[in-house]
């Protein structure tokens, strides 16, 4: 039976704009019988529906949700049956930017300071790890922190680092922005006077010595460039756990899906191979709507050659049942040439002249294999530039993409706002003024932080839009300090950037990281609420996210995670629910004794 329904709605997917009431039918006709899981007494939370008590999973859908006496008339006695305790349910989180599949690849070797509260316990950390750490190999902080957070409100000093690591070498990396090399680290890269850099700087001392400091300046290379220095996990089972672990811990988080946007280092298929082997094997815990990244200036196009000239269509247009990765199309960066390198502590970089004859082509070719694009376009002088190749093109006729995706757009302008609504653009943004929203005000005013991104505009204009995190190497992964960013317009040093006009209530937020956000993977008719017909990805709380206060918000998370029916992460009374995680190799990673999330 099982296998008739999946590939019933595998059918009726196939068959485009007749997917959502194929599936809906499907759904119901398999709800006469009775469900593979119930959740009763809970505060379930569904767009459609409302607030509910209990809800009946069969097959990997909802197939009924309503009250507690409604829906357990349908259990028998081969049906799971949990008892939310009264906690929050609601439909599974998804992140519309992130870049998960090379952070799960980094994961174990990474130390966090997502959530630390103090620098003297970020340093502290340090101190333990580098005790902890074998010679040849580093302590890392990559990204997922912002000053800010730390009761001293400030970054750490290389006389700091120093005193915390004194033999092993460390690297912090703060957004794209800038980062601290100790002396060990400094001595390990052999940066000296001479070390040169086409995009940033190593900072010199009177005597031309590198102070350690490092500053992406015009752009972020001299940061790429001294992370991919440092050592990579060993092997493939190494990498493999990494990966494990990551994504477990998204999902502990409540994220049931996360759409990995492309990431600069990394190779598709070589690094891909991790994400793919677990989803042919049914381990991978999360949905992951992929796209492709050209990473090699100067061959964007023939990479974009070569992987449409491979994919098949149905790759890309299938939304699947049992896969749970899945090519969607390209970006976020096509070509180097139109990516506005973001960086709120310097000055806005202008794209250079032949911008346009490098990406008109590539999104001629994308839109010939009906792929959809995203691009990273920061500033609304990129946007409007970007968005006159788009009309050219559409303007000489020949395939134009249904959809593509504006990424980021913190400056975007009404004008342009309008256009993208009117090419059947989407806007995903992200989180990324949290973490720098006192650098983007110091750099340009107090009325420019207020709508970035201009949230209200874009809803008012009905324009698509999701909402997501850009983790790892930017913001941090836990997808709640978006929520509370985007409910409270408070960065996590708790400065209100955000005009009220563009905070929203706590459902519209939780709409941005749900049914909104699944648009961006083509599946806002198969996921995203908790409604009969859809993939039944649901998260139980560990706080009630519509009560609790809001600074709160950041402390939440999932107590039961859930997709397509599997429990894929569980806590507290459900643990035994979920598989266990395996212990973090090498043994002397951080995650073994820091674990993910500082809450």
């Amino acid at each position: 039976m099982k296998n008739t329904i999946r590939k019933q709605l595998k059918n009726a997917i196939l068959l485009g704009s007749a997917a959502a009431l194929s599936y809906t039918s499907v759904a119901k006709a398999q709800s006469k019988t009775s469900p593979d899981l119930i959740v009763q007494n809970a505060k379930v939370f569904s767009h459609k529906n409302g607030f509910q008590e209990a809800f009946a999973v069969k097959n990997g859908v909802f197939v009924k949700v309503g009250s507690n006496q409604d829906v357990m008339k349908l259990k028998s006695e081969n049906t799971k049956v949990i008892d939310a305790k009264g906690r929050t349910v609601i439909p599974g989180l998804v992140d519309t930017h992130h870049h998960p599949i090379r952070a799960g690849l980094n994961y174990n070797l990474e130390l966090r300071w997502d959530g630390v509260k103090s620098l003297k316990q970020g340093l502290q950390m340090i101190k333990e790890q580098a005790a902890r750490t074998p010679e040849g190999q580093w302590v890392r902080v990559v990204g997922g922190w912002s000053p800010h957070q730390f009761k001293e409100n400030r970054f750490p000093t290389i006389k700091e680092l120093d005193q915390a690591s004194p033999n092993r070498p460390v690297f912090v990396m703060y957004l794209y922005s800038k980062a601290f090399l100790n002396t060990a680290g400094v001595k390990a890269l052999k940066y000296t006077k001479e070390t040169k850099f086409p995009g940033g700087e190593v900072e010199l001392d009177k005597k031309g010595v590198p102070t350690g400091v490092l500053t992406a300046k015009p752009n972020a290379m001299v940061l790429y460039k001294t992370l991919m220095a440092t050592p990579k996990l060993a092997n493939r089972e190494e990498e493999r756990n990494s990966t494990v672990l990551y994504f477990n811990e998204l999902s502990r988080l409540g994220l049931t899906g996360v759409i990995d946007a492309g990431g600069g280092g990394f190779f598709f298929p070589e690094d891909h191979r991790i994400a793919k082997e677990l989803n042919d094997e049914k381990k991978l815990a999360l949905r992951i709507p992929f796209y492709l990244f050209a990473p090699v200036a100067g061959k964007e196009l023939q990479d974009y050659e070569r992987w449409t000239k491979a994919a098949h269509p149905a790759s890309l247009h299938e939304l699947h049942v049992d896969n749970h990765y899945h090519l969607m199309g390209a970006g976020e960066n096509l070509t180097a040439s139109a990516a506005d390198f973001e960086d709120f502590m310097e000055p806005r970089p202008d794209l250079p002249a032949n911008m346009e004859q490098e990406l008109k082509p590539i999104l001629k070719l994308v839109f010939k294999h009906q792929w959809i694009f995203r691009i990273h376009a920061t500033y609304d002088e990129s946007i409007a530039r970007i968005l006159n190749v788009v009309e050219e093109i559409k303007k000489e006729g020949g395939p134009f993409p249904e959809r593509f995706i504006i990424d980021h757009a913190e400056t975007v302008t009404y004008k342009n706002l309008q256009r993208i609504k009117a090419l059947g653009g989407g806007i995903s943004v992200q989180d990324r003024m949290a973490f720098q929203g006192e650098e983007f005000t110091k750099q340009y005013g107090k009325k420019a932080a207020q709508t970035a991104p201009p949230v209200a505009d874009i809803l008012e204009l009905g324009i698509p839009l999701g909402s997501g995190t850009d983790a790892t190497r930017v913001s941090s992964f836990n997808p709640w300090i978006a929520l509370y960013w985007h409910v409270s317009g408070r960065t996590v040093g708790d400065y209100k950037h955000m005009s009220d006009r563009n905070r929203v209530s706590r459902e519209k937020a939780l709409y941005l990281m749900t049914k909104g956000a699944a648009w961006f993977s083509k599946e806002e008719t198969l996921k995203g609420d908790i409604a009969e017909g859809e993939f039944a990805d649901f998260a139980l709380l560990n706080k009630d996210y519509f009560s609790v206060p809001e600074k709160e918000i950041k402390t939440i998370f999932s107590d039961l995670t859930v997709v397509g029916g599997e429990v894929m992460s569980a806590q507290k009374e459900y643990k035994d629910l979920a598989p266990t995680a395996p212990r973090a190799v090498p043994d002397w990673s951080p995650v073994n004794h820091y674990g993910g999330y500082q809450h």
